[in-house]
């Protein structure tokens, strides 16, 4: 047994201070003065791409944010799933009180059986992109673009050596639900590593047009169950990279039941295994970060059953140790988002004395789900993305099943879908 913890207390520390160190290097990226932003003159033709299936619930902030960009030259397309989806009564009430005139509305045209309907909206707008368009931005649906957003993606685009630009996601959800909080933690965690190895965020992402010219791109989205993870590998076969830019950390406000999460945390680590190079590393320190607390707890139970105390002091001693550095990790880069929020004037006092308390003990439960989802990704051949269900056989050979409209009884009222 005491072997057993031995290796079990210095796999532990080595993950804290691996982590630490990444987690630091991380924050101080975040922490960077922000970059002169492109002139007017050097800003390059941009169009922006919003692929709409259902309503969310800040759809008409996103789109009051498209809007209002401060950027000389770029037009806004977006297409909607079909006719008769939900968000084009968002959308057309929008536009009737807008006024903008460069912004075009269309349906997606051919949903193909091969690859998701994001992917299938994505490929309409890029085999129809205006010739004398130099970049091409997207978000999703629950993003919501401040003023100077499409001008910080054209500078992150600016280095020769770039061919994708994009920011990330964190969460200050309107409830402490433990869903809503579950996923915060998670994504915590989650977007350390999405910086390290490069994996581009389809939520906020810009890329150069030339790279649809001089690489296959369009073919392998024609094949592909999602548009981004993929960038790192696809850019590197061109000589090029991702670049993250630190101001485009995008703030969600949007709730999620504990169910939910669980099946969009899979869906994210699908995207992962399928198609980005570092995911037998997610895996492997998925694994690590979640069997070896719980061995310690187990060996702690244990030792203090048969009277071992010693063994017992040193399993307590690192499950504090772990428990700390979660926090110790968690609490810089709060503050480091929050000061890139607060220089746009969001509002970034979500958490009460209360929500951080239930913040803290939704920690044991994303401890207790994640391997859950993290099995799911490895074994599952089938997923539900917006109603729709697919059968994942590889990377590139994705089956929709059955194409349906998106149906408005199905929606959440504020929760993420």
């Amino acid at each position: 047994m005491t072997a057993l913890a031995t290796f079990i207390a210095v796999v532990l520390v080595s993950l804290v201070v691996g982590q630490s160190l990444l987690v630091w290097r991380f924050v101080s990226t975040l922490s960077k003065p922000p970059v002169d932003l492109l002139a007017d003159s050097d800003a390059p033709t941009a169009t922006i791409v919003l692929c709409l299936r259902g309503t969310d619930p800040f759809l008409t902030d996103c789109l009051q944010g498209l809007a209002t960009q401060d950027y000389p030259q770029f037009d806004v397309r977006i297409v909607i799933d079909s006719p008769d989806d939900p968000a084009h009564q968002i959308v057309e009430r929008f536009m009737r009180g807008s006024g903008a005139n460069n912004i075009r509305v269309e349906n997606l045209a051919e949903k193909s059986e091969h690859c998701s309907l994001k992917c299938s909206s994505l490929r309409q707008v890029m085999l129809s992109l205006d010739p004398e368009c130099e970049i091409v931005a997207q978000l999703d649906a629950d993003t919501i673009a401040h003023p100077t957003w499409l001008r910080e993606l054209a500078t992150g685009l600016a280095p020769t050596d770039v061919g994708a630009a994009t920011g990330n996601r964190w969460y200050m959800p309107n409830s402490y639900s433990i869903g809503s909080l579950v996923r915060y933690t998670w994504n915590a965690a989650a977007i350390v590593q999405m910086y390290w190895y490069e994996i581009a965020w389809g939520g906020t992402l810009a890329l150069k047009t030339k790279v649809l010219r001089e690489s296959d791109l369009l073919d392998k989205w024609a094949l592909s169950f999602c548009e981004d993870t993929m960038l790192h590998a696809q850019l590197k076969k061109i000589g090029l990279r991702v670049a993250f830019v630190p101001s485009l950390m995008m703030i969600n406000r949007e709730n999620i039941s504990l169910a939910s999460f669980m099946s969009w945390s899979t869906r994210q680590l699908i995207t992962a295994k399928l198609y980005h190079p570092a995911w037998p590393l997610v895996l492997l320190h998925g694994i690590l970060s979640t069997l070896f607390p719980l061995l310690a707890v187990i060996l702690f139970i244990v030792a203090i059953i048969q009277q071992n105390y010693p063994i017992a002091t040193t399993m307590g001693a690192v499950i504090v140790l772990v428990g700390l550095s979660w926090i110790t990790s968690l609490w810089p880069m709060e503050r480091a988002v929050r000061r890139i929020a607060a220089r746009r004037g969001e509002t970034t006092n979500w958490l009460t004395p209360w929500g951080t308390i239930k913040c803290l003990a939704s920690m044991a439960v994303t401890q207790l789900v994640y391997p859950l989802t993290l099995a799911g990704a490895v074994f599952t051949r089938a997923t539900n993305w917006r109603g729709i269900e697919y059968r994942i056989d590889g990377p590139w050979r994705i089956h929709m099943q059955d194409y349906h409209p998106y149906s408005a009884a199905s929606e959440q009222v504020n929760e993420s879908l």
